[in-house]
């Protein structure tokens, strides 16, 4: 998706207007820029079968680092070695940046024997004049190893088969039209984010990259300058380390064509408008260039931000089972990564007319204490924390007071919990009145405006209920305003599966930019995206194998992956997350055999 422009005027920035910088930092910053200049000349000299080349190479360093990543990243968030939770690094590091590489390599692969990206997946109608294509599984053993799991991306309403087909590439349409510099600001929370990122940058908009590491994940830096060697070496990307000083330096840069950020919302506005902090004269200058709309960023800039994101429980007729794993379910959606995940679960709607909600929140509420205890680690978690206890003094707190489940009880409470991205173990639930489809619409429109935020949004449903409700279900998916939707999954899942996109639900603006502008990953490298749509299983293995739910579902609830490994109460997380990632590295079916063994035991 083209990025939205901060100004119509490319205004050069004056040495004099540039942060103020210590002159060997600048220096070196200067050296960078000076070298992807040049590194972007030679990136669109480059054929498309040679940038083939370089993601096979690339496939190749990032699996030699990959131990030492997820064991480097589990260190930097206080994760003593051999920690069950560790799988997580594994998942939402290399894993997912192997994937990725693969997933990107198959279009440009298609592109060089004259393919479209889309050659052999069909669109088809989706409600409000849409059409939609399902992206995943693109592979038997994608089908094999995420059993049960789809993704399907939507594109805008109006958008023709043919408009989204012609478009299909991107910036590979054209490799010899180069994008400049372009200048990735790297998240913090999770660690293949900066490097998916740089590839979006390359791949999508032919920029080469200086990626500036947030200060979390400096203890990184050695392994992603190993990982991302094949793009370092020839100058297509650079690395730099630095604090918000550096930040504001490289975005006013006349260097910089383009600036990608993912990180909050108060942090792209003051970018683009200025701080909002300090002096009295520095927050009014930042008011006034507001309302006179003259952006202190004068470059295209687009962002991936957080917000609170709903989960949406449709009252149904739930086992015990069932209330147990999805119980785990949303505790994992808030808790994976200690919370702190721009797509974490924070607010879960029920109906407060549900037969079950009484025994829906009691096992919602055991597995939120007992799933297992780790570090908050993430900066100024203790303010969130401390912000919460003030918001709900009446709460009660579980695992050392590090994180608490609140049924909020008040006007304020809710709007705290709706409103506020806590970043931190902080669950609410809020109550509506209905049930079935009215309950449905009613958190759609809830969540629509209500909740701060646009990135994500999970709905629970047994496969049942959402027959019984028709096409009347997929009408209201469609009215909800989020750039990816789950259902009966957690948008996570969305996040780690490339050729779906990840970002805010079109129609941000600088004046309010709700949960980001533009998208990243989409390995389709596909334009028109709305949004994507990940479905999963309501039941795992064996459970899935449910007679009446089958037939409900002609057949698409079915699934043999028993408890996903990204559940922060699997107990051997670590090795298959670990497993599955090796898998993707050398493809040894007898090292997935093990791994699917200790996948039963999970």
């Amino acid at each position: 998706m083209p990025a939205a422009p901060a100004s119509t005027s490319r205004t050069k920035t004056s040495r004099a207007s540039a942060p103020s910088l210590d002159d060997d930092v600048r220096a070196s910053l200067d050296s960078a820029l000076d070298d992807l200049a040049a590194g972007a000349t030679v990136w669109s000299h480059l054929t498309l079968s040679q940038r083939v080349a370089v993601l096979d190479s690339l496939h190749a360093t990032v699996s030699a680092v990959a131990d030492e990543w997820a064991t480097t990243a589990s260190g930097s968030k206080q994760l003593e070695p051999g920690h069950p939770l560790s799988g997580e690094e594994w998942l939402s590091g290399p894993y997912a940046t192997i994937v990725s590489l693969a997933a990107y390599r198959e279009t440009l692969q298609r592109l060089v024997t004259g393919k479209n990206p889309l050659a052999g997946i069909a669109t088809e109608p989706a409600p409000g004049d849409r059409l939609r294509a399902q992206v995943f599984p693109t592979t038997a053993v994608d089908g094999m190893l995420l059993s049960g799991y789809t993704g399907e991306l939507w594109f805008t309403p109006g958008t023709t088969d043919a408009e989204i087909r012609r478009s299909a590439g991107l910036g590979q349409l054209q490799p010899a039209v180069s994008g400049g510099v372009g200048l990735v600001l790297g998240a913090g929370n999770v660690t293949s984010i900066p490097v998916l990122d740089v590839l979006y940058e390359l791949l999508a908009h032919n920029r080469v990259v200086i990626l500036k590491v947030n200060p979390t994940q400096d203890a990184l830096v050695p392994v992603y300058e190993r990982a991302l060697a094949p793009l370092i070496e020839p100058g297509f990307l650079r690395i730099v380390r630095g604090g918000g000083d550096v930040g504001a330096f490289l975005t006013q840069d006349e260097r910089v064509a383009h600036v990608h950020i993912t990180g909050a919302a108060p942090t792209f506005d003051a970018i683009v408008w200025g701080p909002s902090r300090g002096a009295p004269t520095v927050k009014a200058a930042t008011t006034r260039r507001r309302r006179e709309n003259r952006p202190l960023l004068t470059k295209p800039i687009t962002a991936e931000l957080g917000g609170v994101s709903p989960i949406i429980v449709v009252p149904g007729e739930w086992s015990d089972a069932d209330l147990a794993y999805h119980a785990e379910h949303i505790a994992t959606m808030r808790l994976q990564n200690s919370g702190h995940n721009c797509i974490a679960g924070q607010v879960v709607i029920i109906s407060q007319d549900w037969s079950q909600r009484d025994d829906f929140l009691d096992a919602l509420e055991r597995a939120f204490r007992d799933a297992p205890s780790r570090p908050v680690w993430y900066p100024r978690s203790d303010e969130k924390l401390a912000a919460a206890a003030a918001h709900f003094p009446a709460a009660a707190w579980c695992a050392d007071n590090t994180r608490v489940l609140v049924v909020s009880e008040s006007d304020d409470e809710q709007r705290a919990l709706e409103t506020t991205e806590y970043f931190a173990p902080v669950l609410g639930v809020v109550e509506l009145p209905g049930n079935g489809q009215e309950f449905f619409d009613a958190a759609v429109r809830h969540s629509n405006e209500n909740l701060t935020g646009t990135l994500g949004a999970n709905v629970l449903i047994d496969p049942i209920t959402q027959a019984a409700l028709g096409d009347a279900f997929e009408r209201a998916i469609a009215d909800l305003r989020y750039g990816t939707v789950a259902i009966n999954a957690w948008t996570a899942f969305g996040f780690l599966t490339p050729t779906l996109s990840w970002g805010g639900f079109p129609g941000a603006t600088l004046h309010d930019v709700e949960s980001g502008i533009g998208i990243v990953h989409n390995a389709f490298l596909l334009d028109h995206i709305e949004r994507s749509v990940v479905r999963g299983p309501f039941r795992p293995f064996p459970r899935s194998f449910d007679p009446r739910s089958l037939v409900a579902s002609r057949g698409r609830s079915f699934s043999v992956l028993p408890k996903p490994p990204w559940f922060v109460t699997s107990r051997t997380a670590a090795s298959v997350s670990e497993g599955f990632t090796r898998f993707r590295i050398d493809g040894s079916w007898a090292g997935l055999a093990a791994t699917l063994v200790q996948a039963l035991r999970a």
